[in-house]
């Protein structure tokens, strides 16, 4: 419903011209920046019946131009369901809906640590007792955020050697026994650099009444030694993970910085790089086609050097 209500207000209006964060706040407070700010109308004015084909193109034009293209065409999807609602629930008649309307030319890649970086980051990880285990641990299994935060103790068998991922965290901190997709309920192996940090992790991570129980706990707040945190052990929520253990711990660690879910594209990409068959990179993963894992997830991570080298090893029979 947030993310409907968002992409409301460029369809019907009024729209602040400015930066995103101006617009965000005239929406949720109706507030301008500043006197001389102005508001777009846009098609709140209009009834269903009155739209028009070429009014709707203009429209794009104006939220492609202040919005940029990827919500133009959210919105755009947006309005063709609303319309067609309105026909289907109050014999509405509107308009067709323009084609051919412009796309972002090209979607950028992800920017994501190399393997010598992420090397680099997991060794400072080792170091690091109190928080290494919660910014290494994406980029030994791929996990998205949620299915990280959502991960209980009763999920990991060390002596089989995998992780079972099963349910995620909510914003909210409470946990849904379901993942983002079916192919995302899945098993991830643990490797011996994992299992190393797990085991030593388990033995420091702050308790639920006494019992472990989150893997990635918040953390509770700090006493002065040797007495020992108080209130930890509850839901950590997405922000303060990202604030206080993912950028502040990756700029310590000296590498620069990537969103949580650019350590997906690391793991993905670096499977592939070292010949894993896609059919497996994807089952890792939790994608239900192999498709989107090469579509959307793998990125070159060896020089064009080292490609050339390969392939002049596989044809002299070297490989």
């Amino acid at each position: 419903m947030k993310s409907y209500k968002c992409h409301l207000v460029p369809i019907v209006g009024p729209l602040l011209q400015g930066t995103a964060q101006e617009r965000g706040l005239h929406a949720v407070t109706g507030d301008k920046p500043h006197r001389d700010a102005k508001l777009l109308l846009m098609l709140g004015e209009y009834k269903v019946s009155e739209l028009t084909t070429a009014q709707l193109r203009r429209w794009h034009g104006v939220v492609r131009e202040e919005c940029g293209a990827f919500t133009a065409n959210r919105c755009m999807s947006f309005l063709k369901s609303i319309l067609a609602l309105a026909e289907e629930d109050f014999g509405a008649k509107s308009c067709a809906i323009p084609s051919n309307l412009p796309r972002r030319k090209h979607k950028p890649k992800k920017e994501i640590l190399s393997p010598e970086e992420v090397a680099k980051l997991i060794a400072y990880a080792q170091t690091d007792k109190a928080k290494g285990i919660y910014y290494a641990f994406p980029f030994l299994t791929g996990v998205r955020v949620s299915e990280q935060l959502g991960l209980l103790w009763e999920d990991i068998d060390l002596d089989a050697g995998v992780i079972s991922i099963r349910r995620v965290q909510e914003r909210d901190g409470s946990t849904t026994d379901t993942t983002k997709t079916d192919a995302g309920e899945r098993e991830v192996p643990i490797s011996q650099t994992l299992r190393a940090m797990l085991l030593e992790w388990r033995l420091r991570c702050p308790r639920l009444d006494g019992e472990l129980y989150r893997i990635f706990p918040s953390l509770g707040a700090p006493q002065q030694w040797p007495l020992p945190r108080v209130g930890g052990g509850g839901p950590l929520l997405y922000g303060n993970y990202r604030k206080r253990y993912w950028t502040k711990c990756l700029k310590a660690a000296g590498v620069k910085h990537v969103g949580h879910h650019s350590a997906r594209h690391s793991f993905v990409s670096t499977l592939q790089a070292q010949g894993v068959e896609v059919g497996l990179v994807a089952k890792l993963a939790g994608h239900s086609n192999p498709a989107v894992t090469l579509g959307h997830y793998t990125q070159a991570v060896r020089g064009g050097a080292e490609a050339v080298a390969m392939l002049d090893r596989a044809y002299q029979g070297r490989g």
